[in-house]
């Protein structure tokens, strides 16, 4: 019984040869990411600030805007949740709305239980992730970053 033995070659492989079309998909997915997940955070604000979508209580209540910590996260969901959307200063504003999505579950939603589905803050993971996931990578296309830094 022989045994062949397969090797992979030590050759580089050929470079890939870069479509124009598609060389910048990944910067127009970023962005589009970007505006949509940050629409829905702006929307997450505007409960917890206007009473929109039913309020907080589901008739139409509101959160006063400096009482802790709910009033000062719908603060952060509205501004900073703007400034990822519109791409200026995507990177901070990102990382701040990534910090106040951790704080949220590790604070209100990871005490009632372990997993996110069991304790509802699979929202609040999600937000955070994919903050922190803008705030590294960047704004991607469609920002207004691009504009400010060609000044």
């Amino acid at each position: 019984m022989t045994a062949t033995l397969h090797t992979t070659s030590t050759t580089a492989a050929a470079p890939e040869t870069t479509n124009p079309a598609t060389a910048k998909l990944p910067a127009a997915a970023l962005g589009v990411t970007r505006v949509v997940v940050s629409f829905l955070f702006v929307l997450h604000g505007f409960v917890g600030l206007f009473g929109a979508f039913g309020g907080v209580d589901g008739h139409g209540g509101t959160i006063d805007p400096l009482s802790w910590p709910g009033g000062w996260a719908s603060l952060i969901h509205v501004v900073a949740g703007a400034l990822v959307g519109i791409g200026l200063f995507t990177r901070p504003a990102a990382l701040l709305c990534s910090g106040a999505m951790a704080y949220a579950y590790f604070t209100v939603h990871q005490p009632l239980a372990v997993f996110p589905i069991p304790n509802g803050g699979e929202p609040a993971a999600l937000y955070s992730w994919i903050f922190l996931l803008i705030g590294i990578l960047g704004s991607g296309a469609f920002a207004l970053d691009a504009l400010r830094k060609r000044r």
